[in-house]
């Protein structure tokens, strides 16, 4: 099933990034209101969220049982400074983070799968849910960018 997820975004990251890449920067950093992320931010969400998952994909193979800090999603958009990125360049990290995250998913041993991994302050969920998950959460967040281009 996780082979399955690790093409599905392969797929989804080329046919979204190749779309995004002919949108105009000036698009991609309006801000629908002033407390909404601007398709820039989001896509800077997106880094982070394969950033954070590549290091728990990794670690829950270390372990027993993966403990791994909240998110703080906010905060992340607003240190980094999304919006002031150079668009293509953003839009390429996105795109080759989560090819690596790929790889890195298909390398995942089955008897791994059901490690443990609990996120700060949510309920521990197996490696192979968080696996899942991202694709889903990923899929959200694009549709949001459909809705802004």
């Amino acid at each position: 099933m996780v082979k399955d997820v690790a093409r599905q975004l392969v797929d989804v990251v080329e046919v979204t990034a190749e779309r995004l890449g002919r949108l105009d920067e000036s698009v991609a950093r309006t801000k629908p209101a002033p407390d909404k992320w601007s398709i820039q931010e989001i896509l800077g969400h997106l880094v982070d969220s394969a950033v954070n998952n590549h290091q728990r994909f990794v670690r829950a193979q270390l372990v027993e049982r993966l403990t791994f800090p909240k998110y703080e999603q906010d905060e992340w958009i607003r240190l980094q400074g999304y919006n002031e990125s150079p668009w293509q360049e953003l839009l390429e990290l996105w795109r080759l983070a989560n090819r690596h995250l790929a790889h890195v998913i298909v390398r995942i041993p089955a008897d791994q799968l059901g490690t443990l991994c609990e996120i700060e302050p949510y309920e521990p969920v197996t490696l192979e849910f968080l696996i899942e998950d991202y694709l889903v959460h990923l899929q959200h967040h694009l549709r949001q960018v459909d809705k802004q281009s």
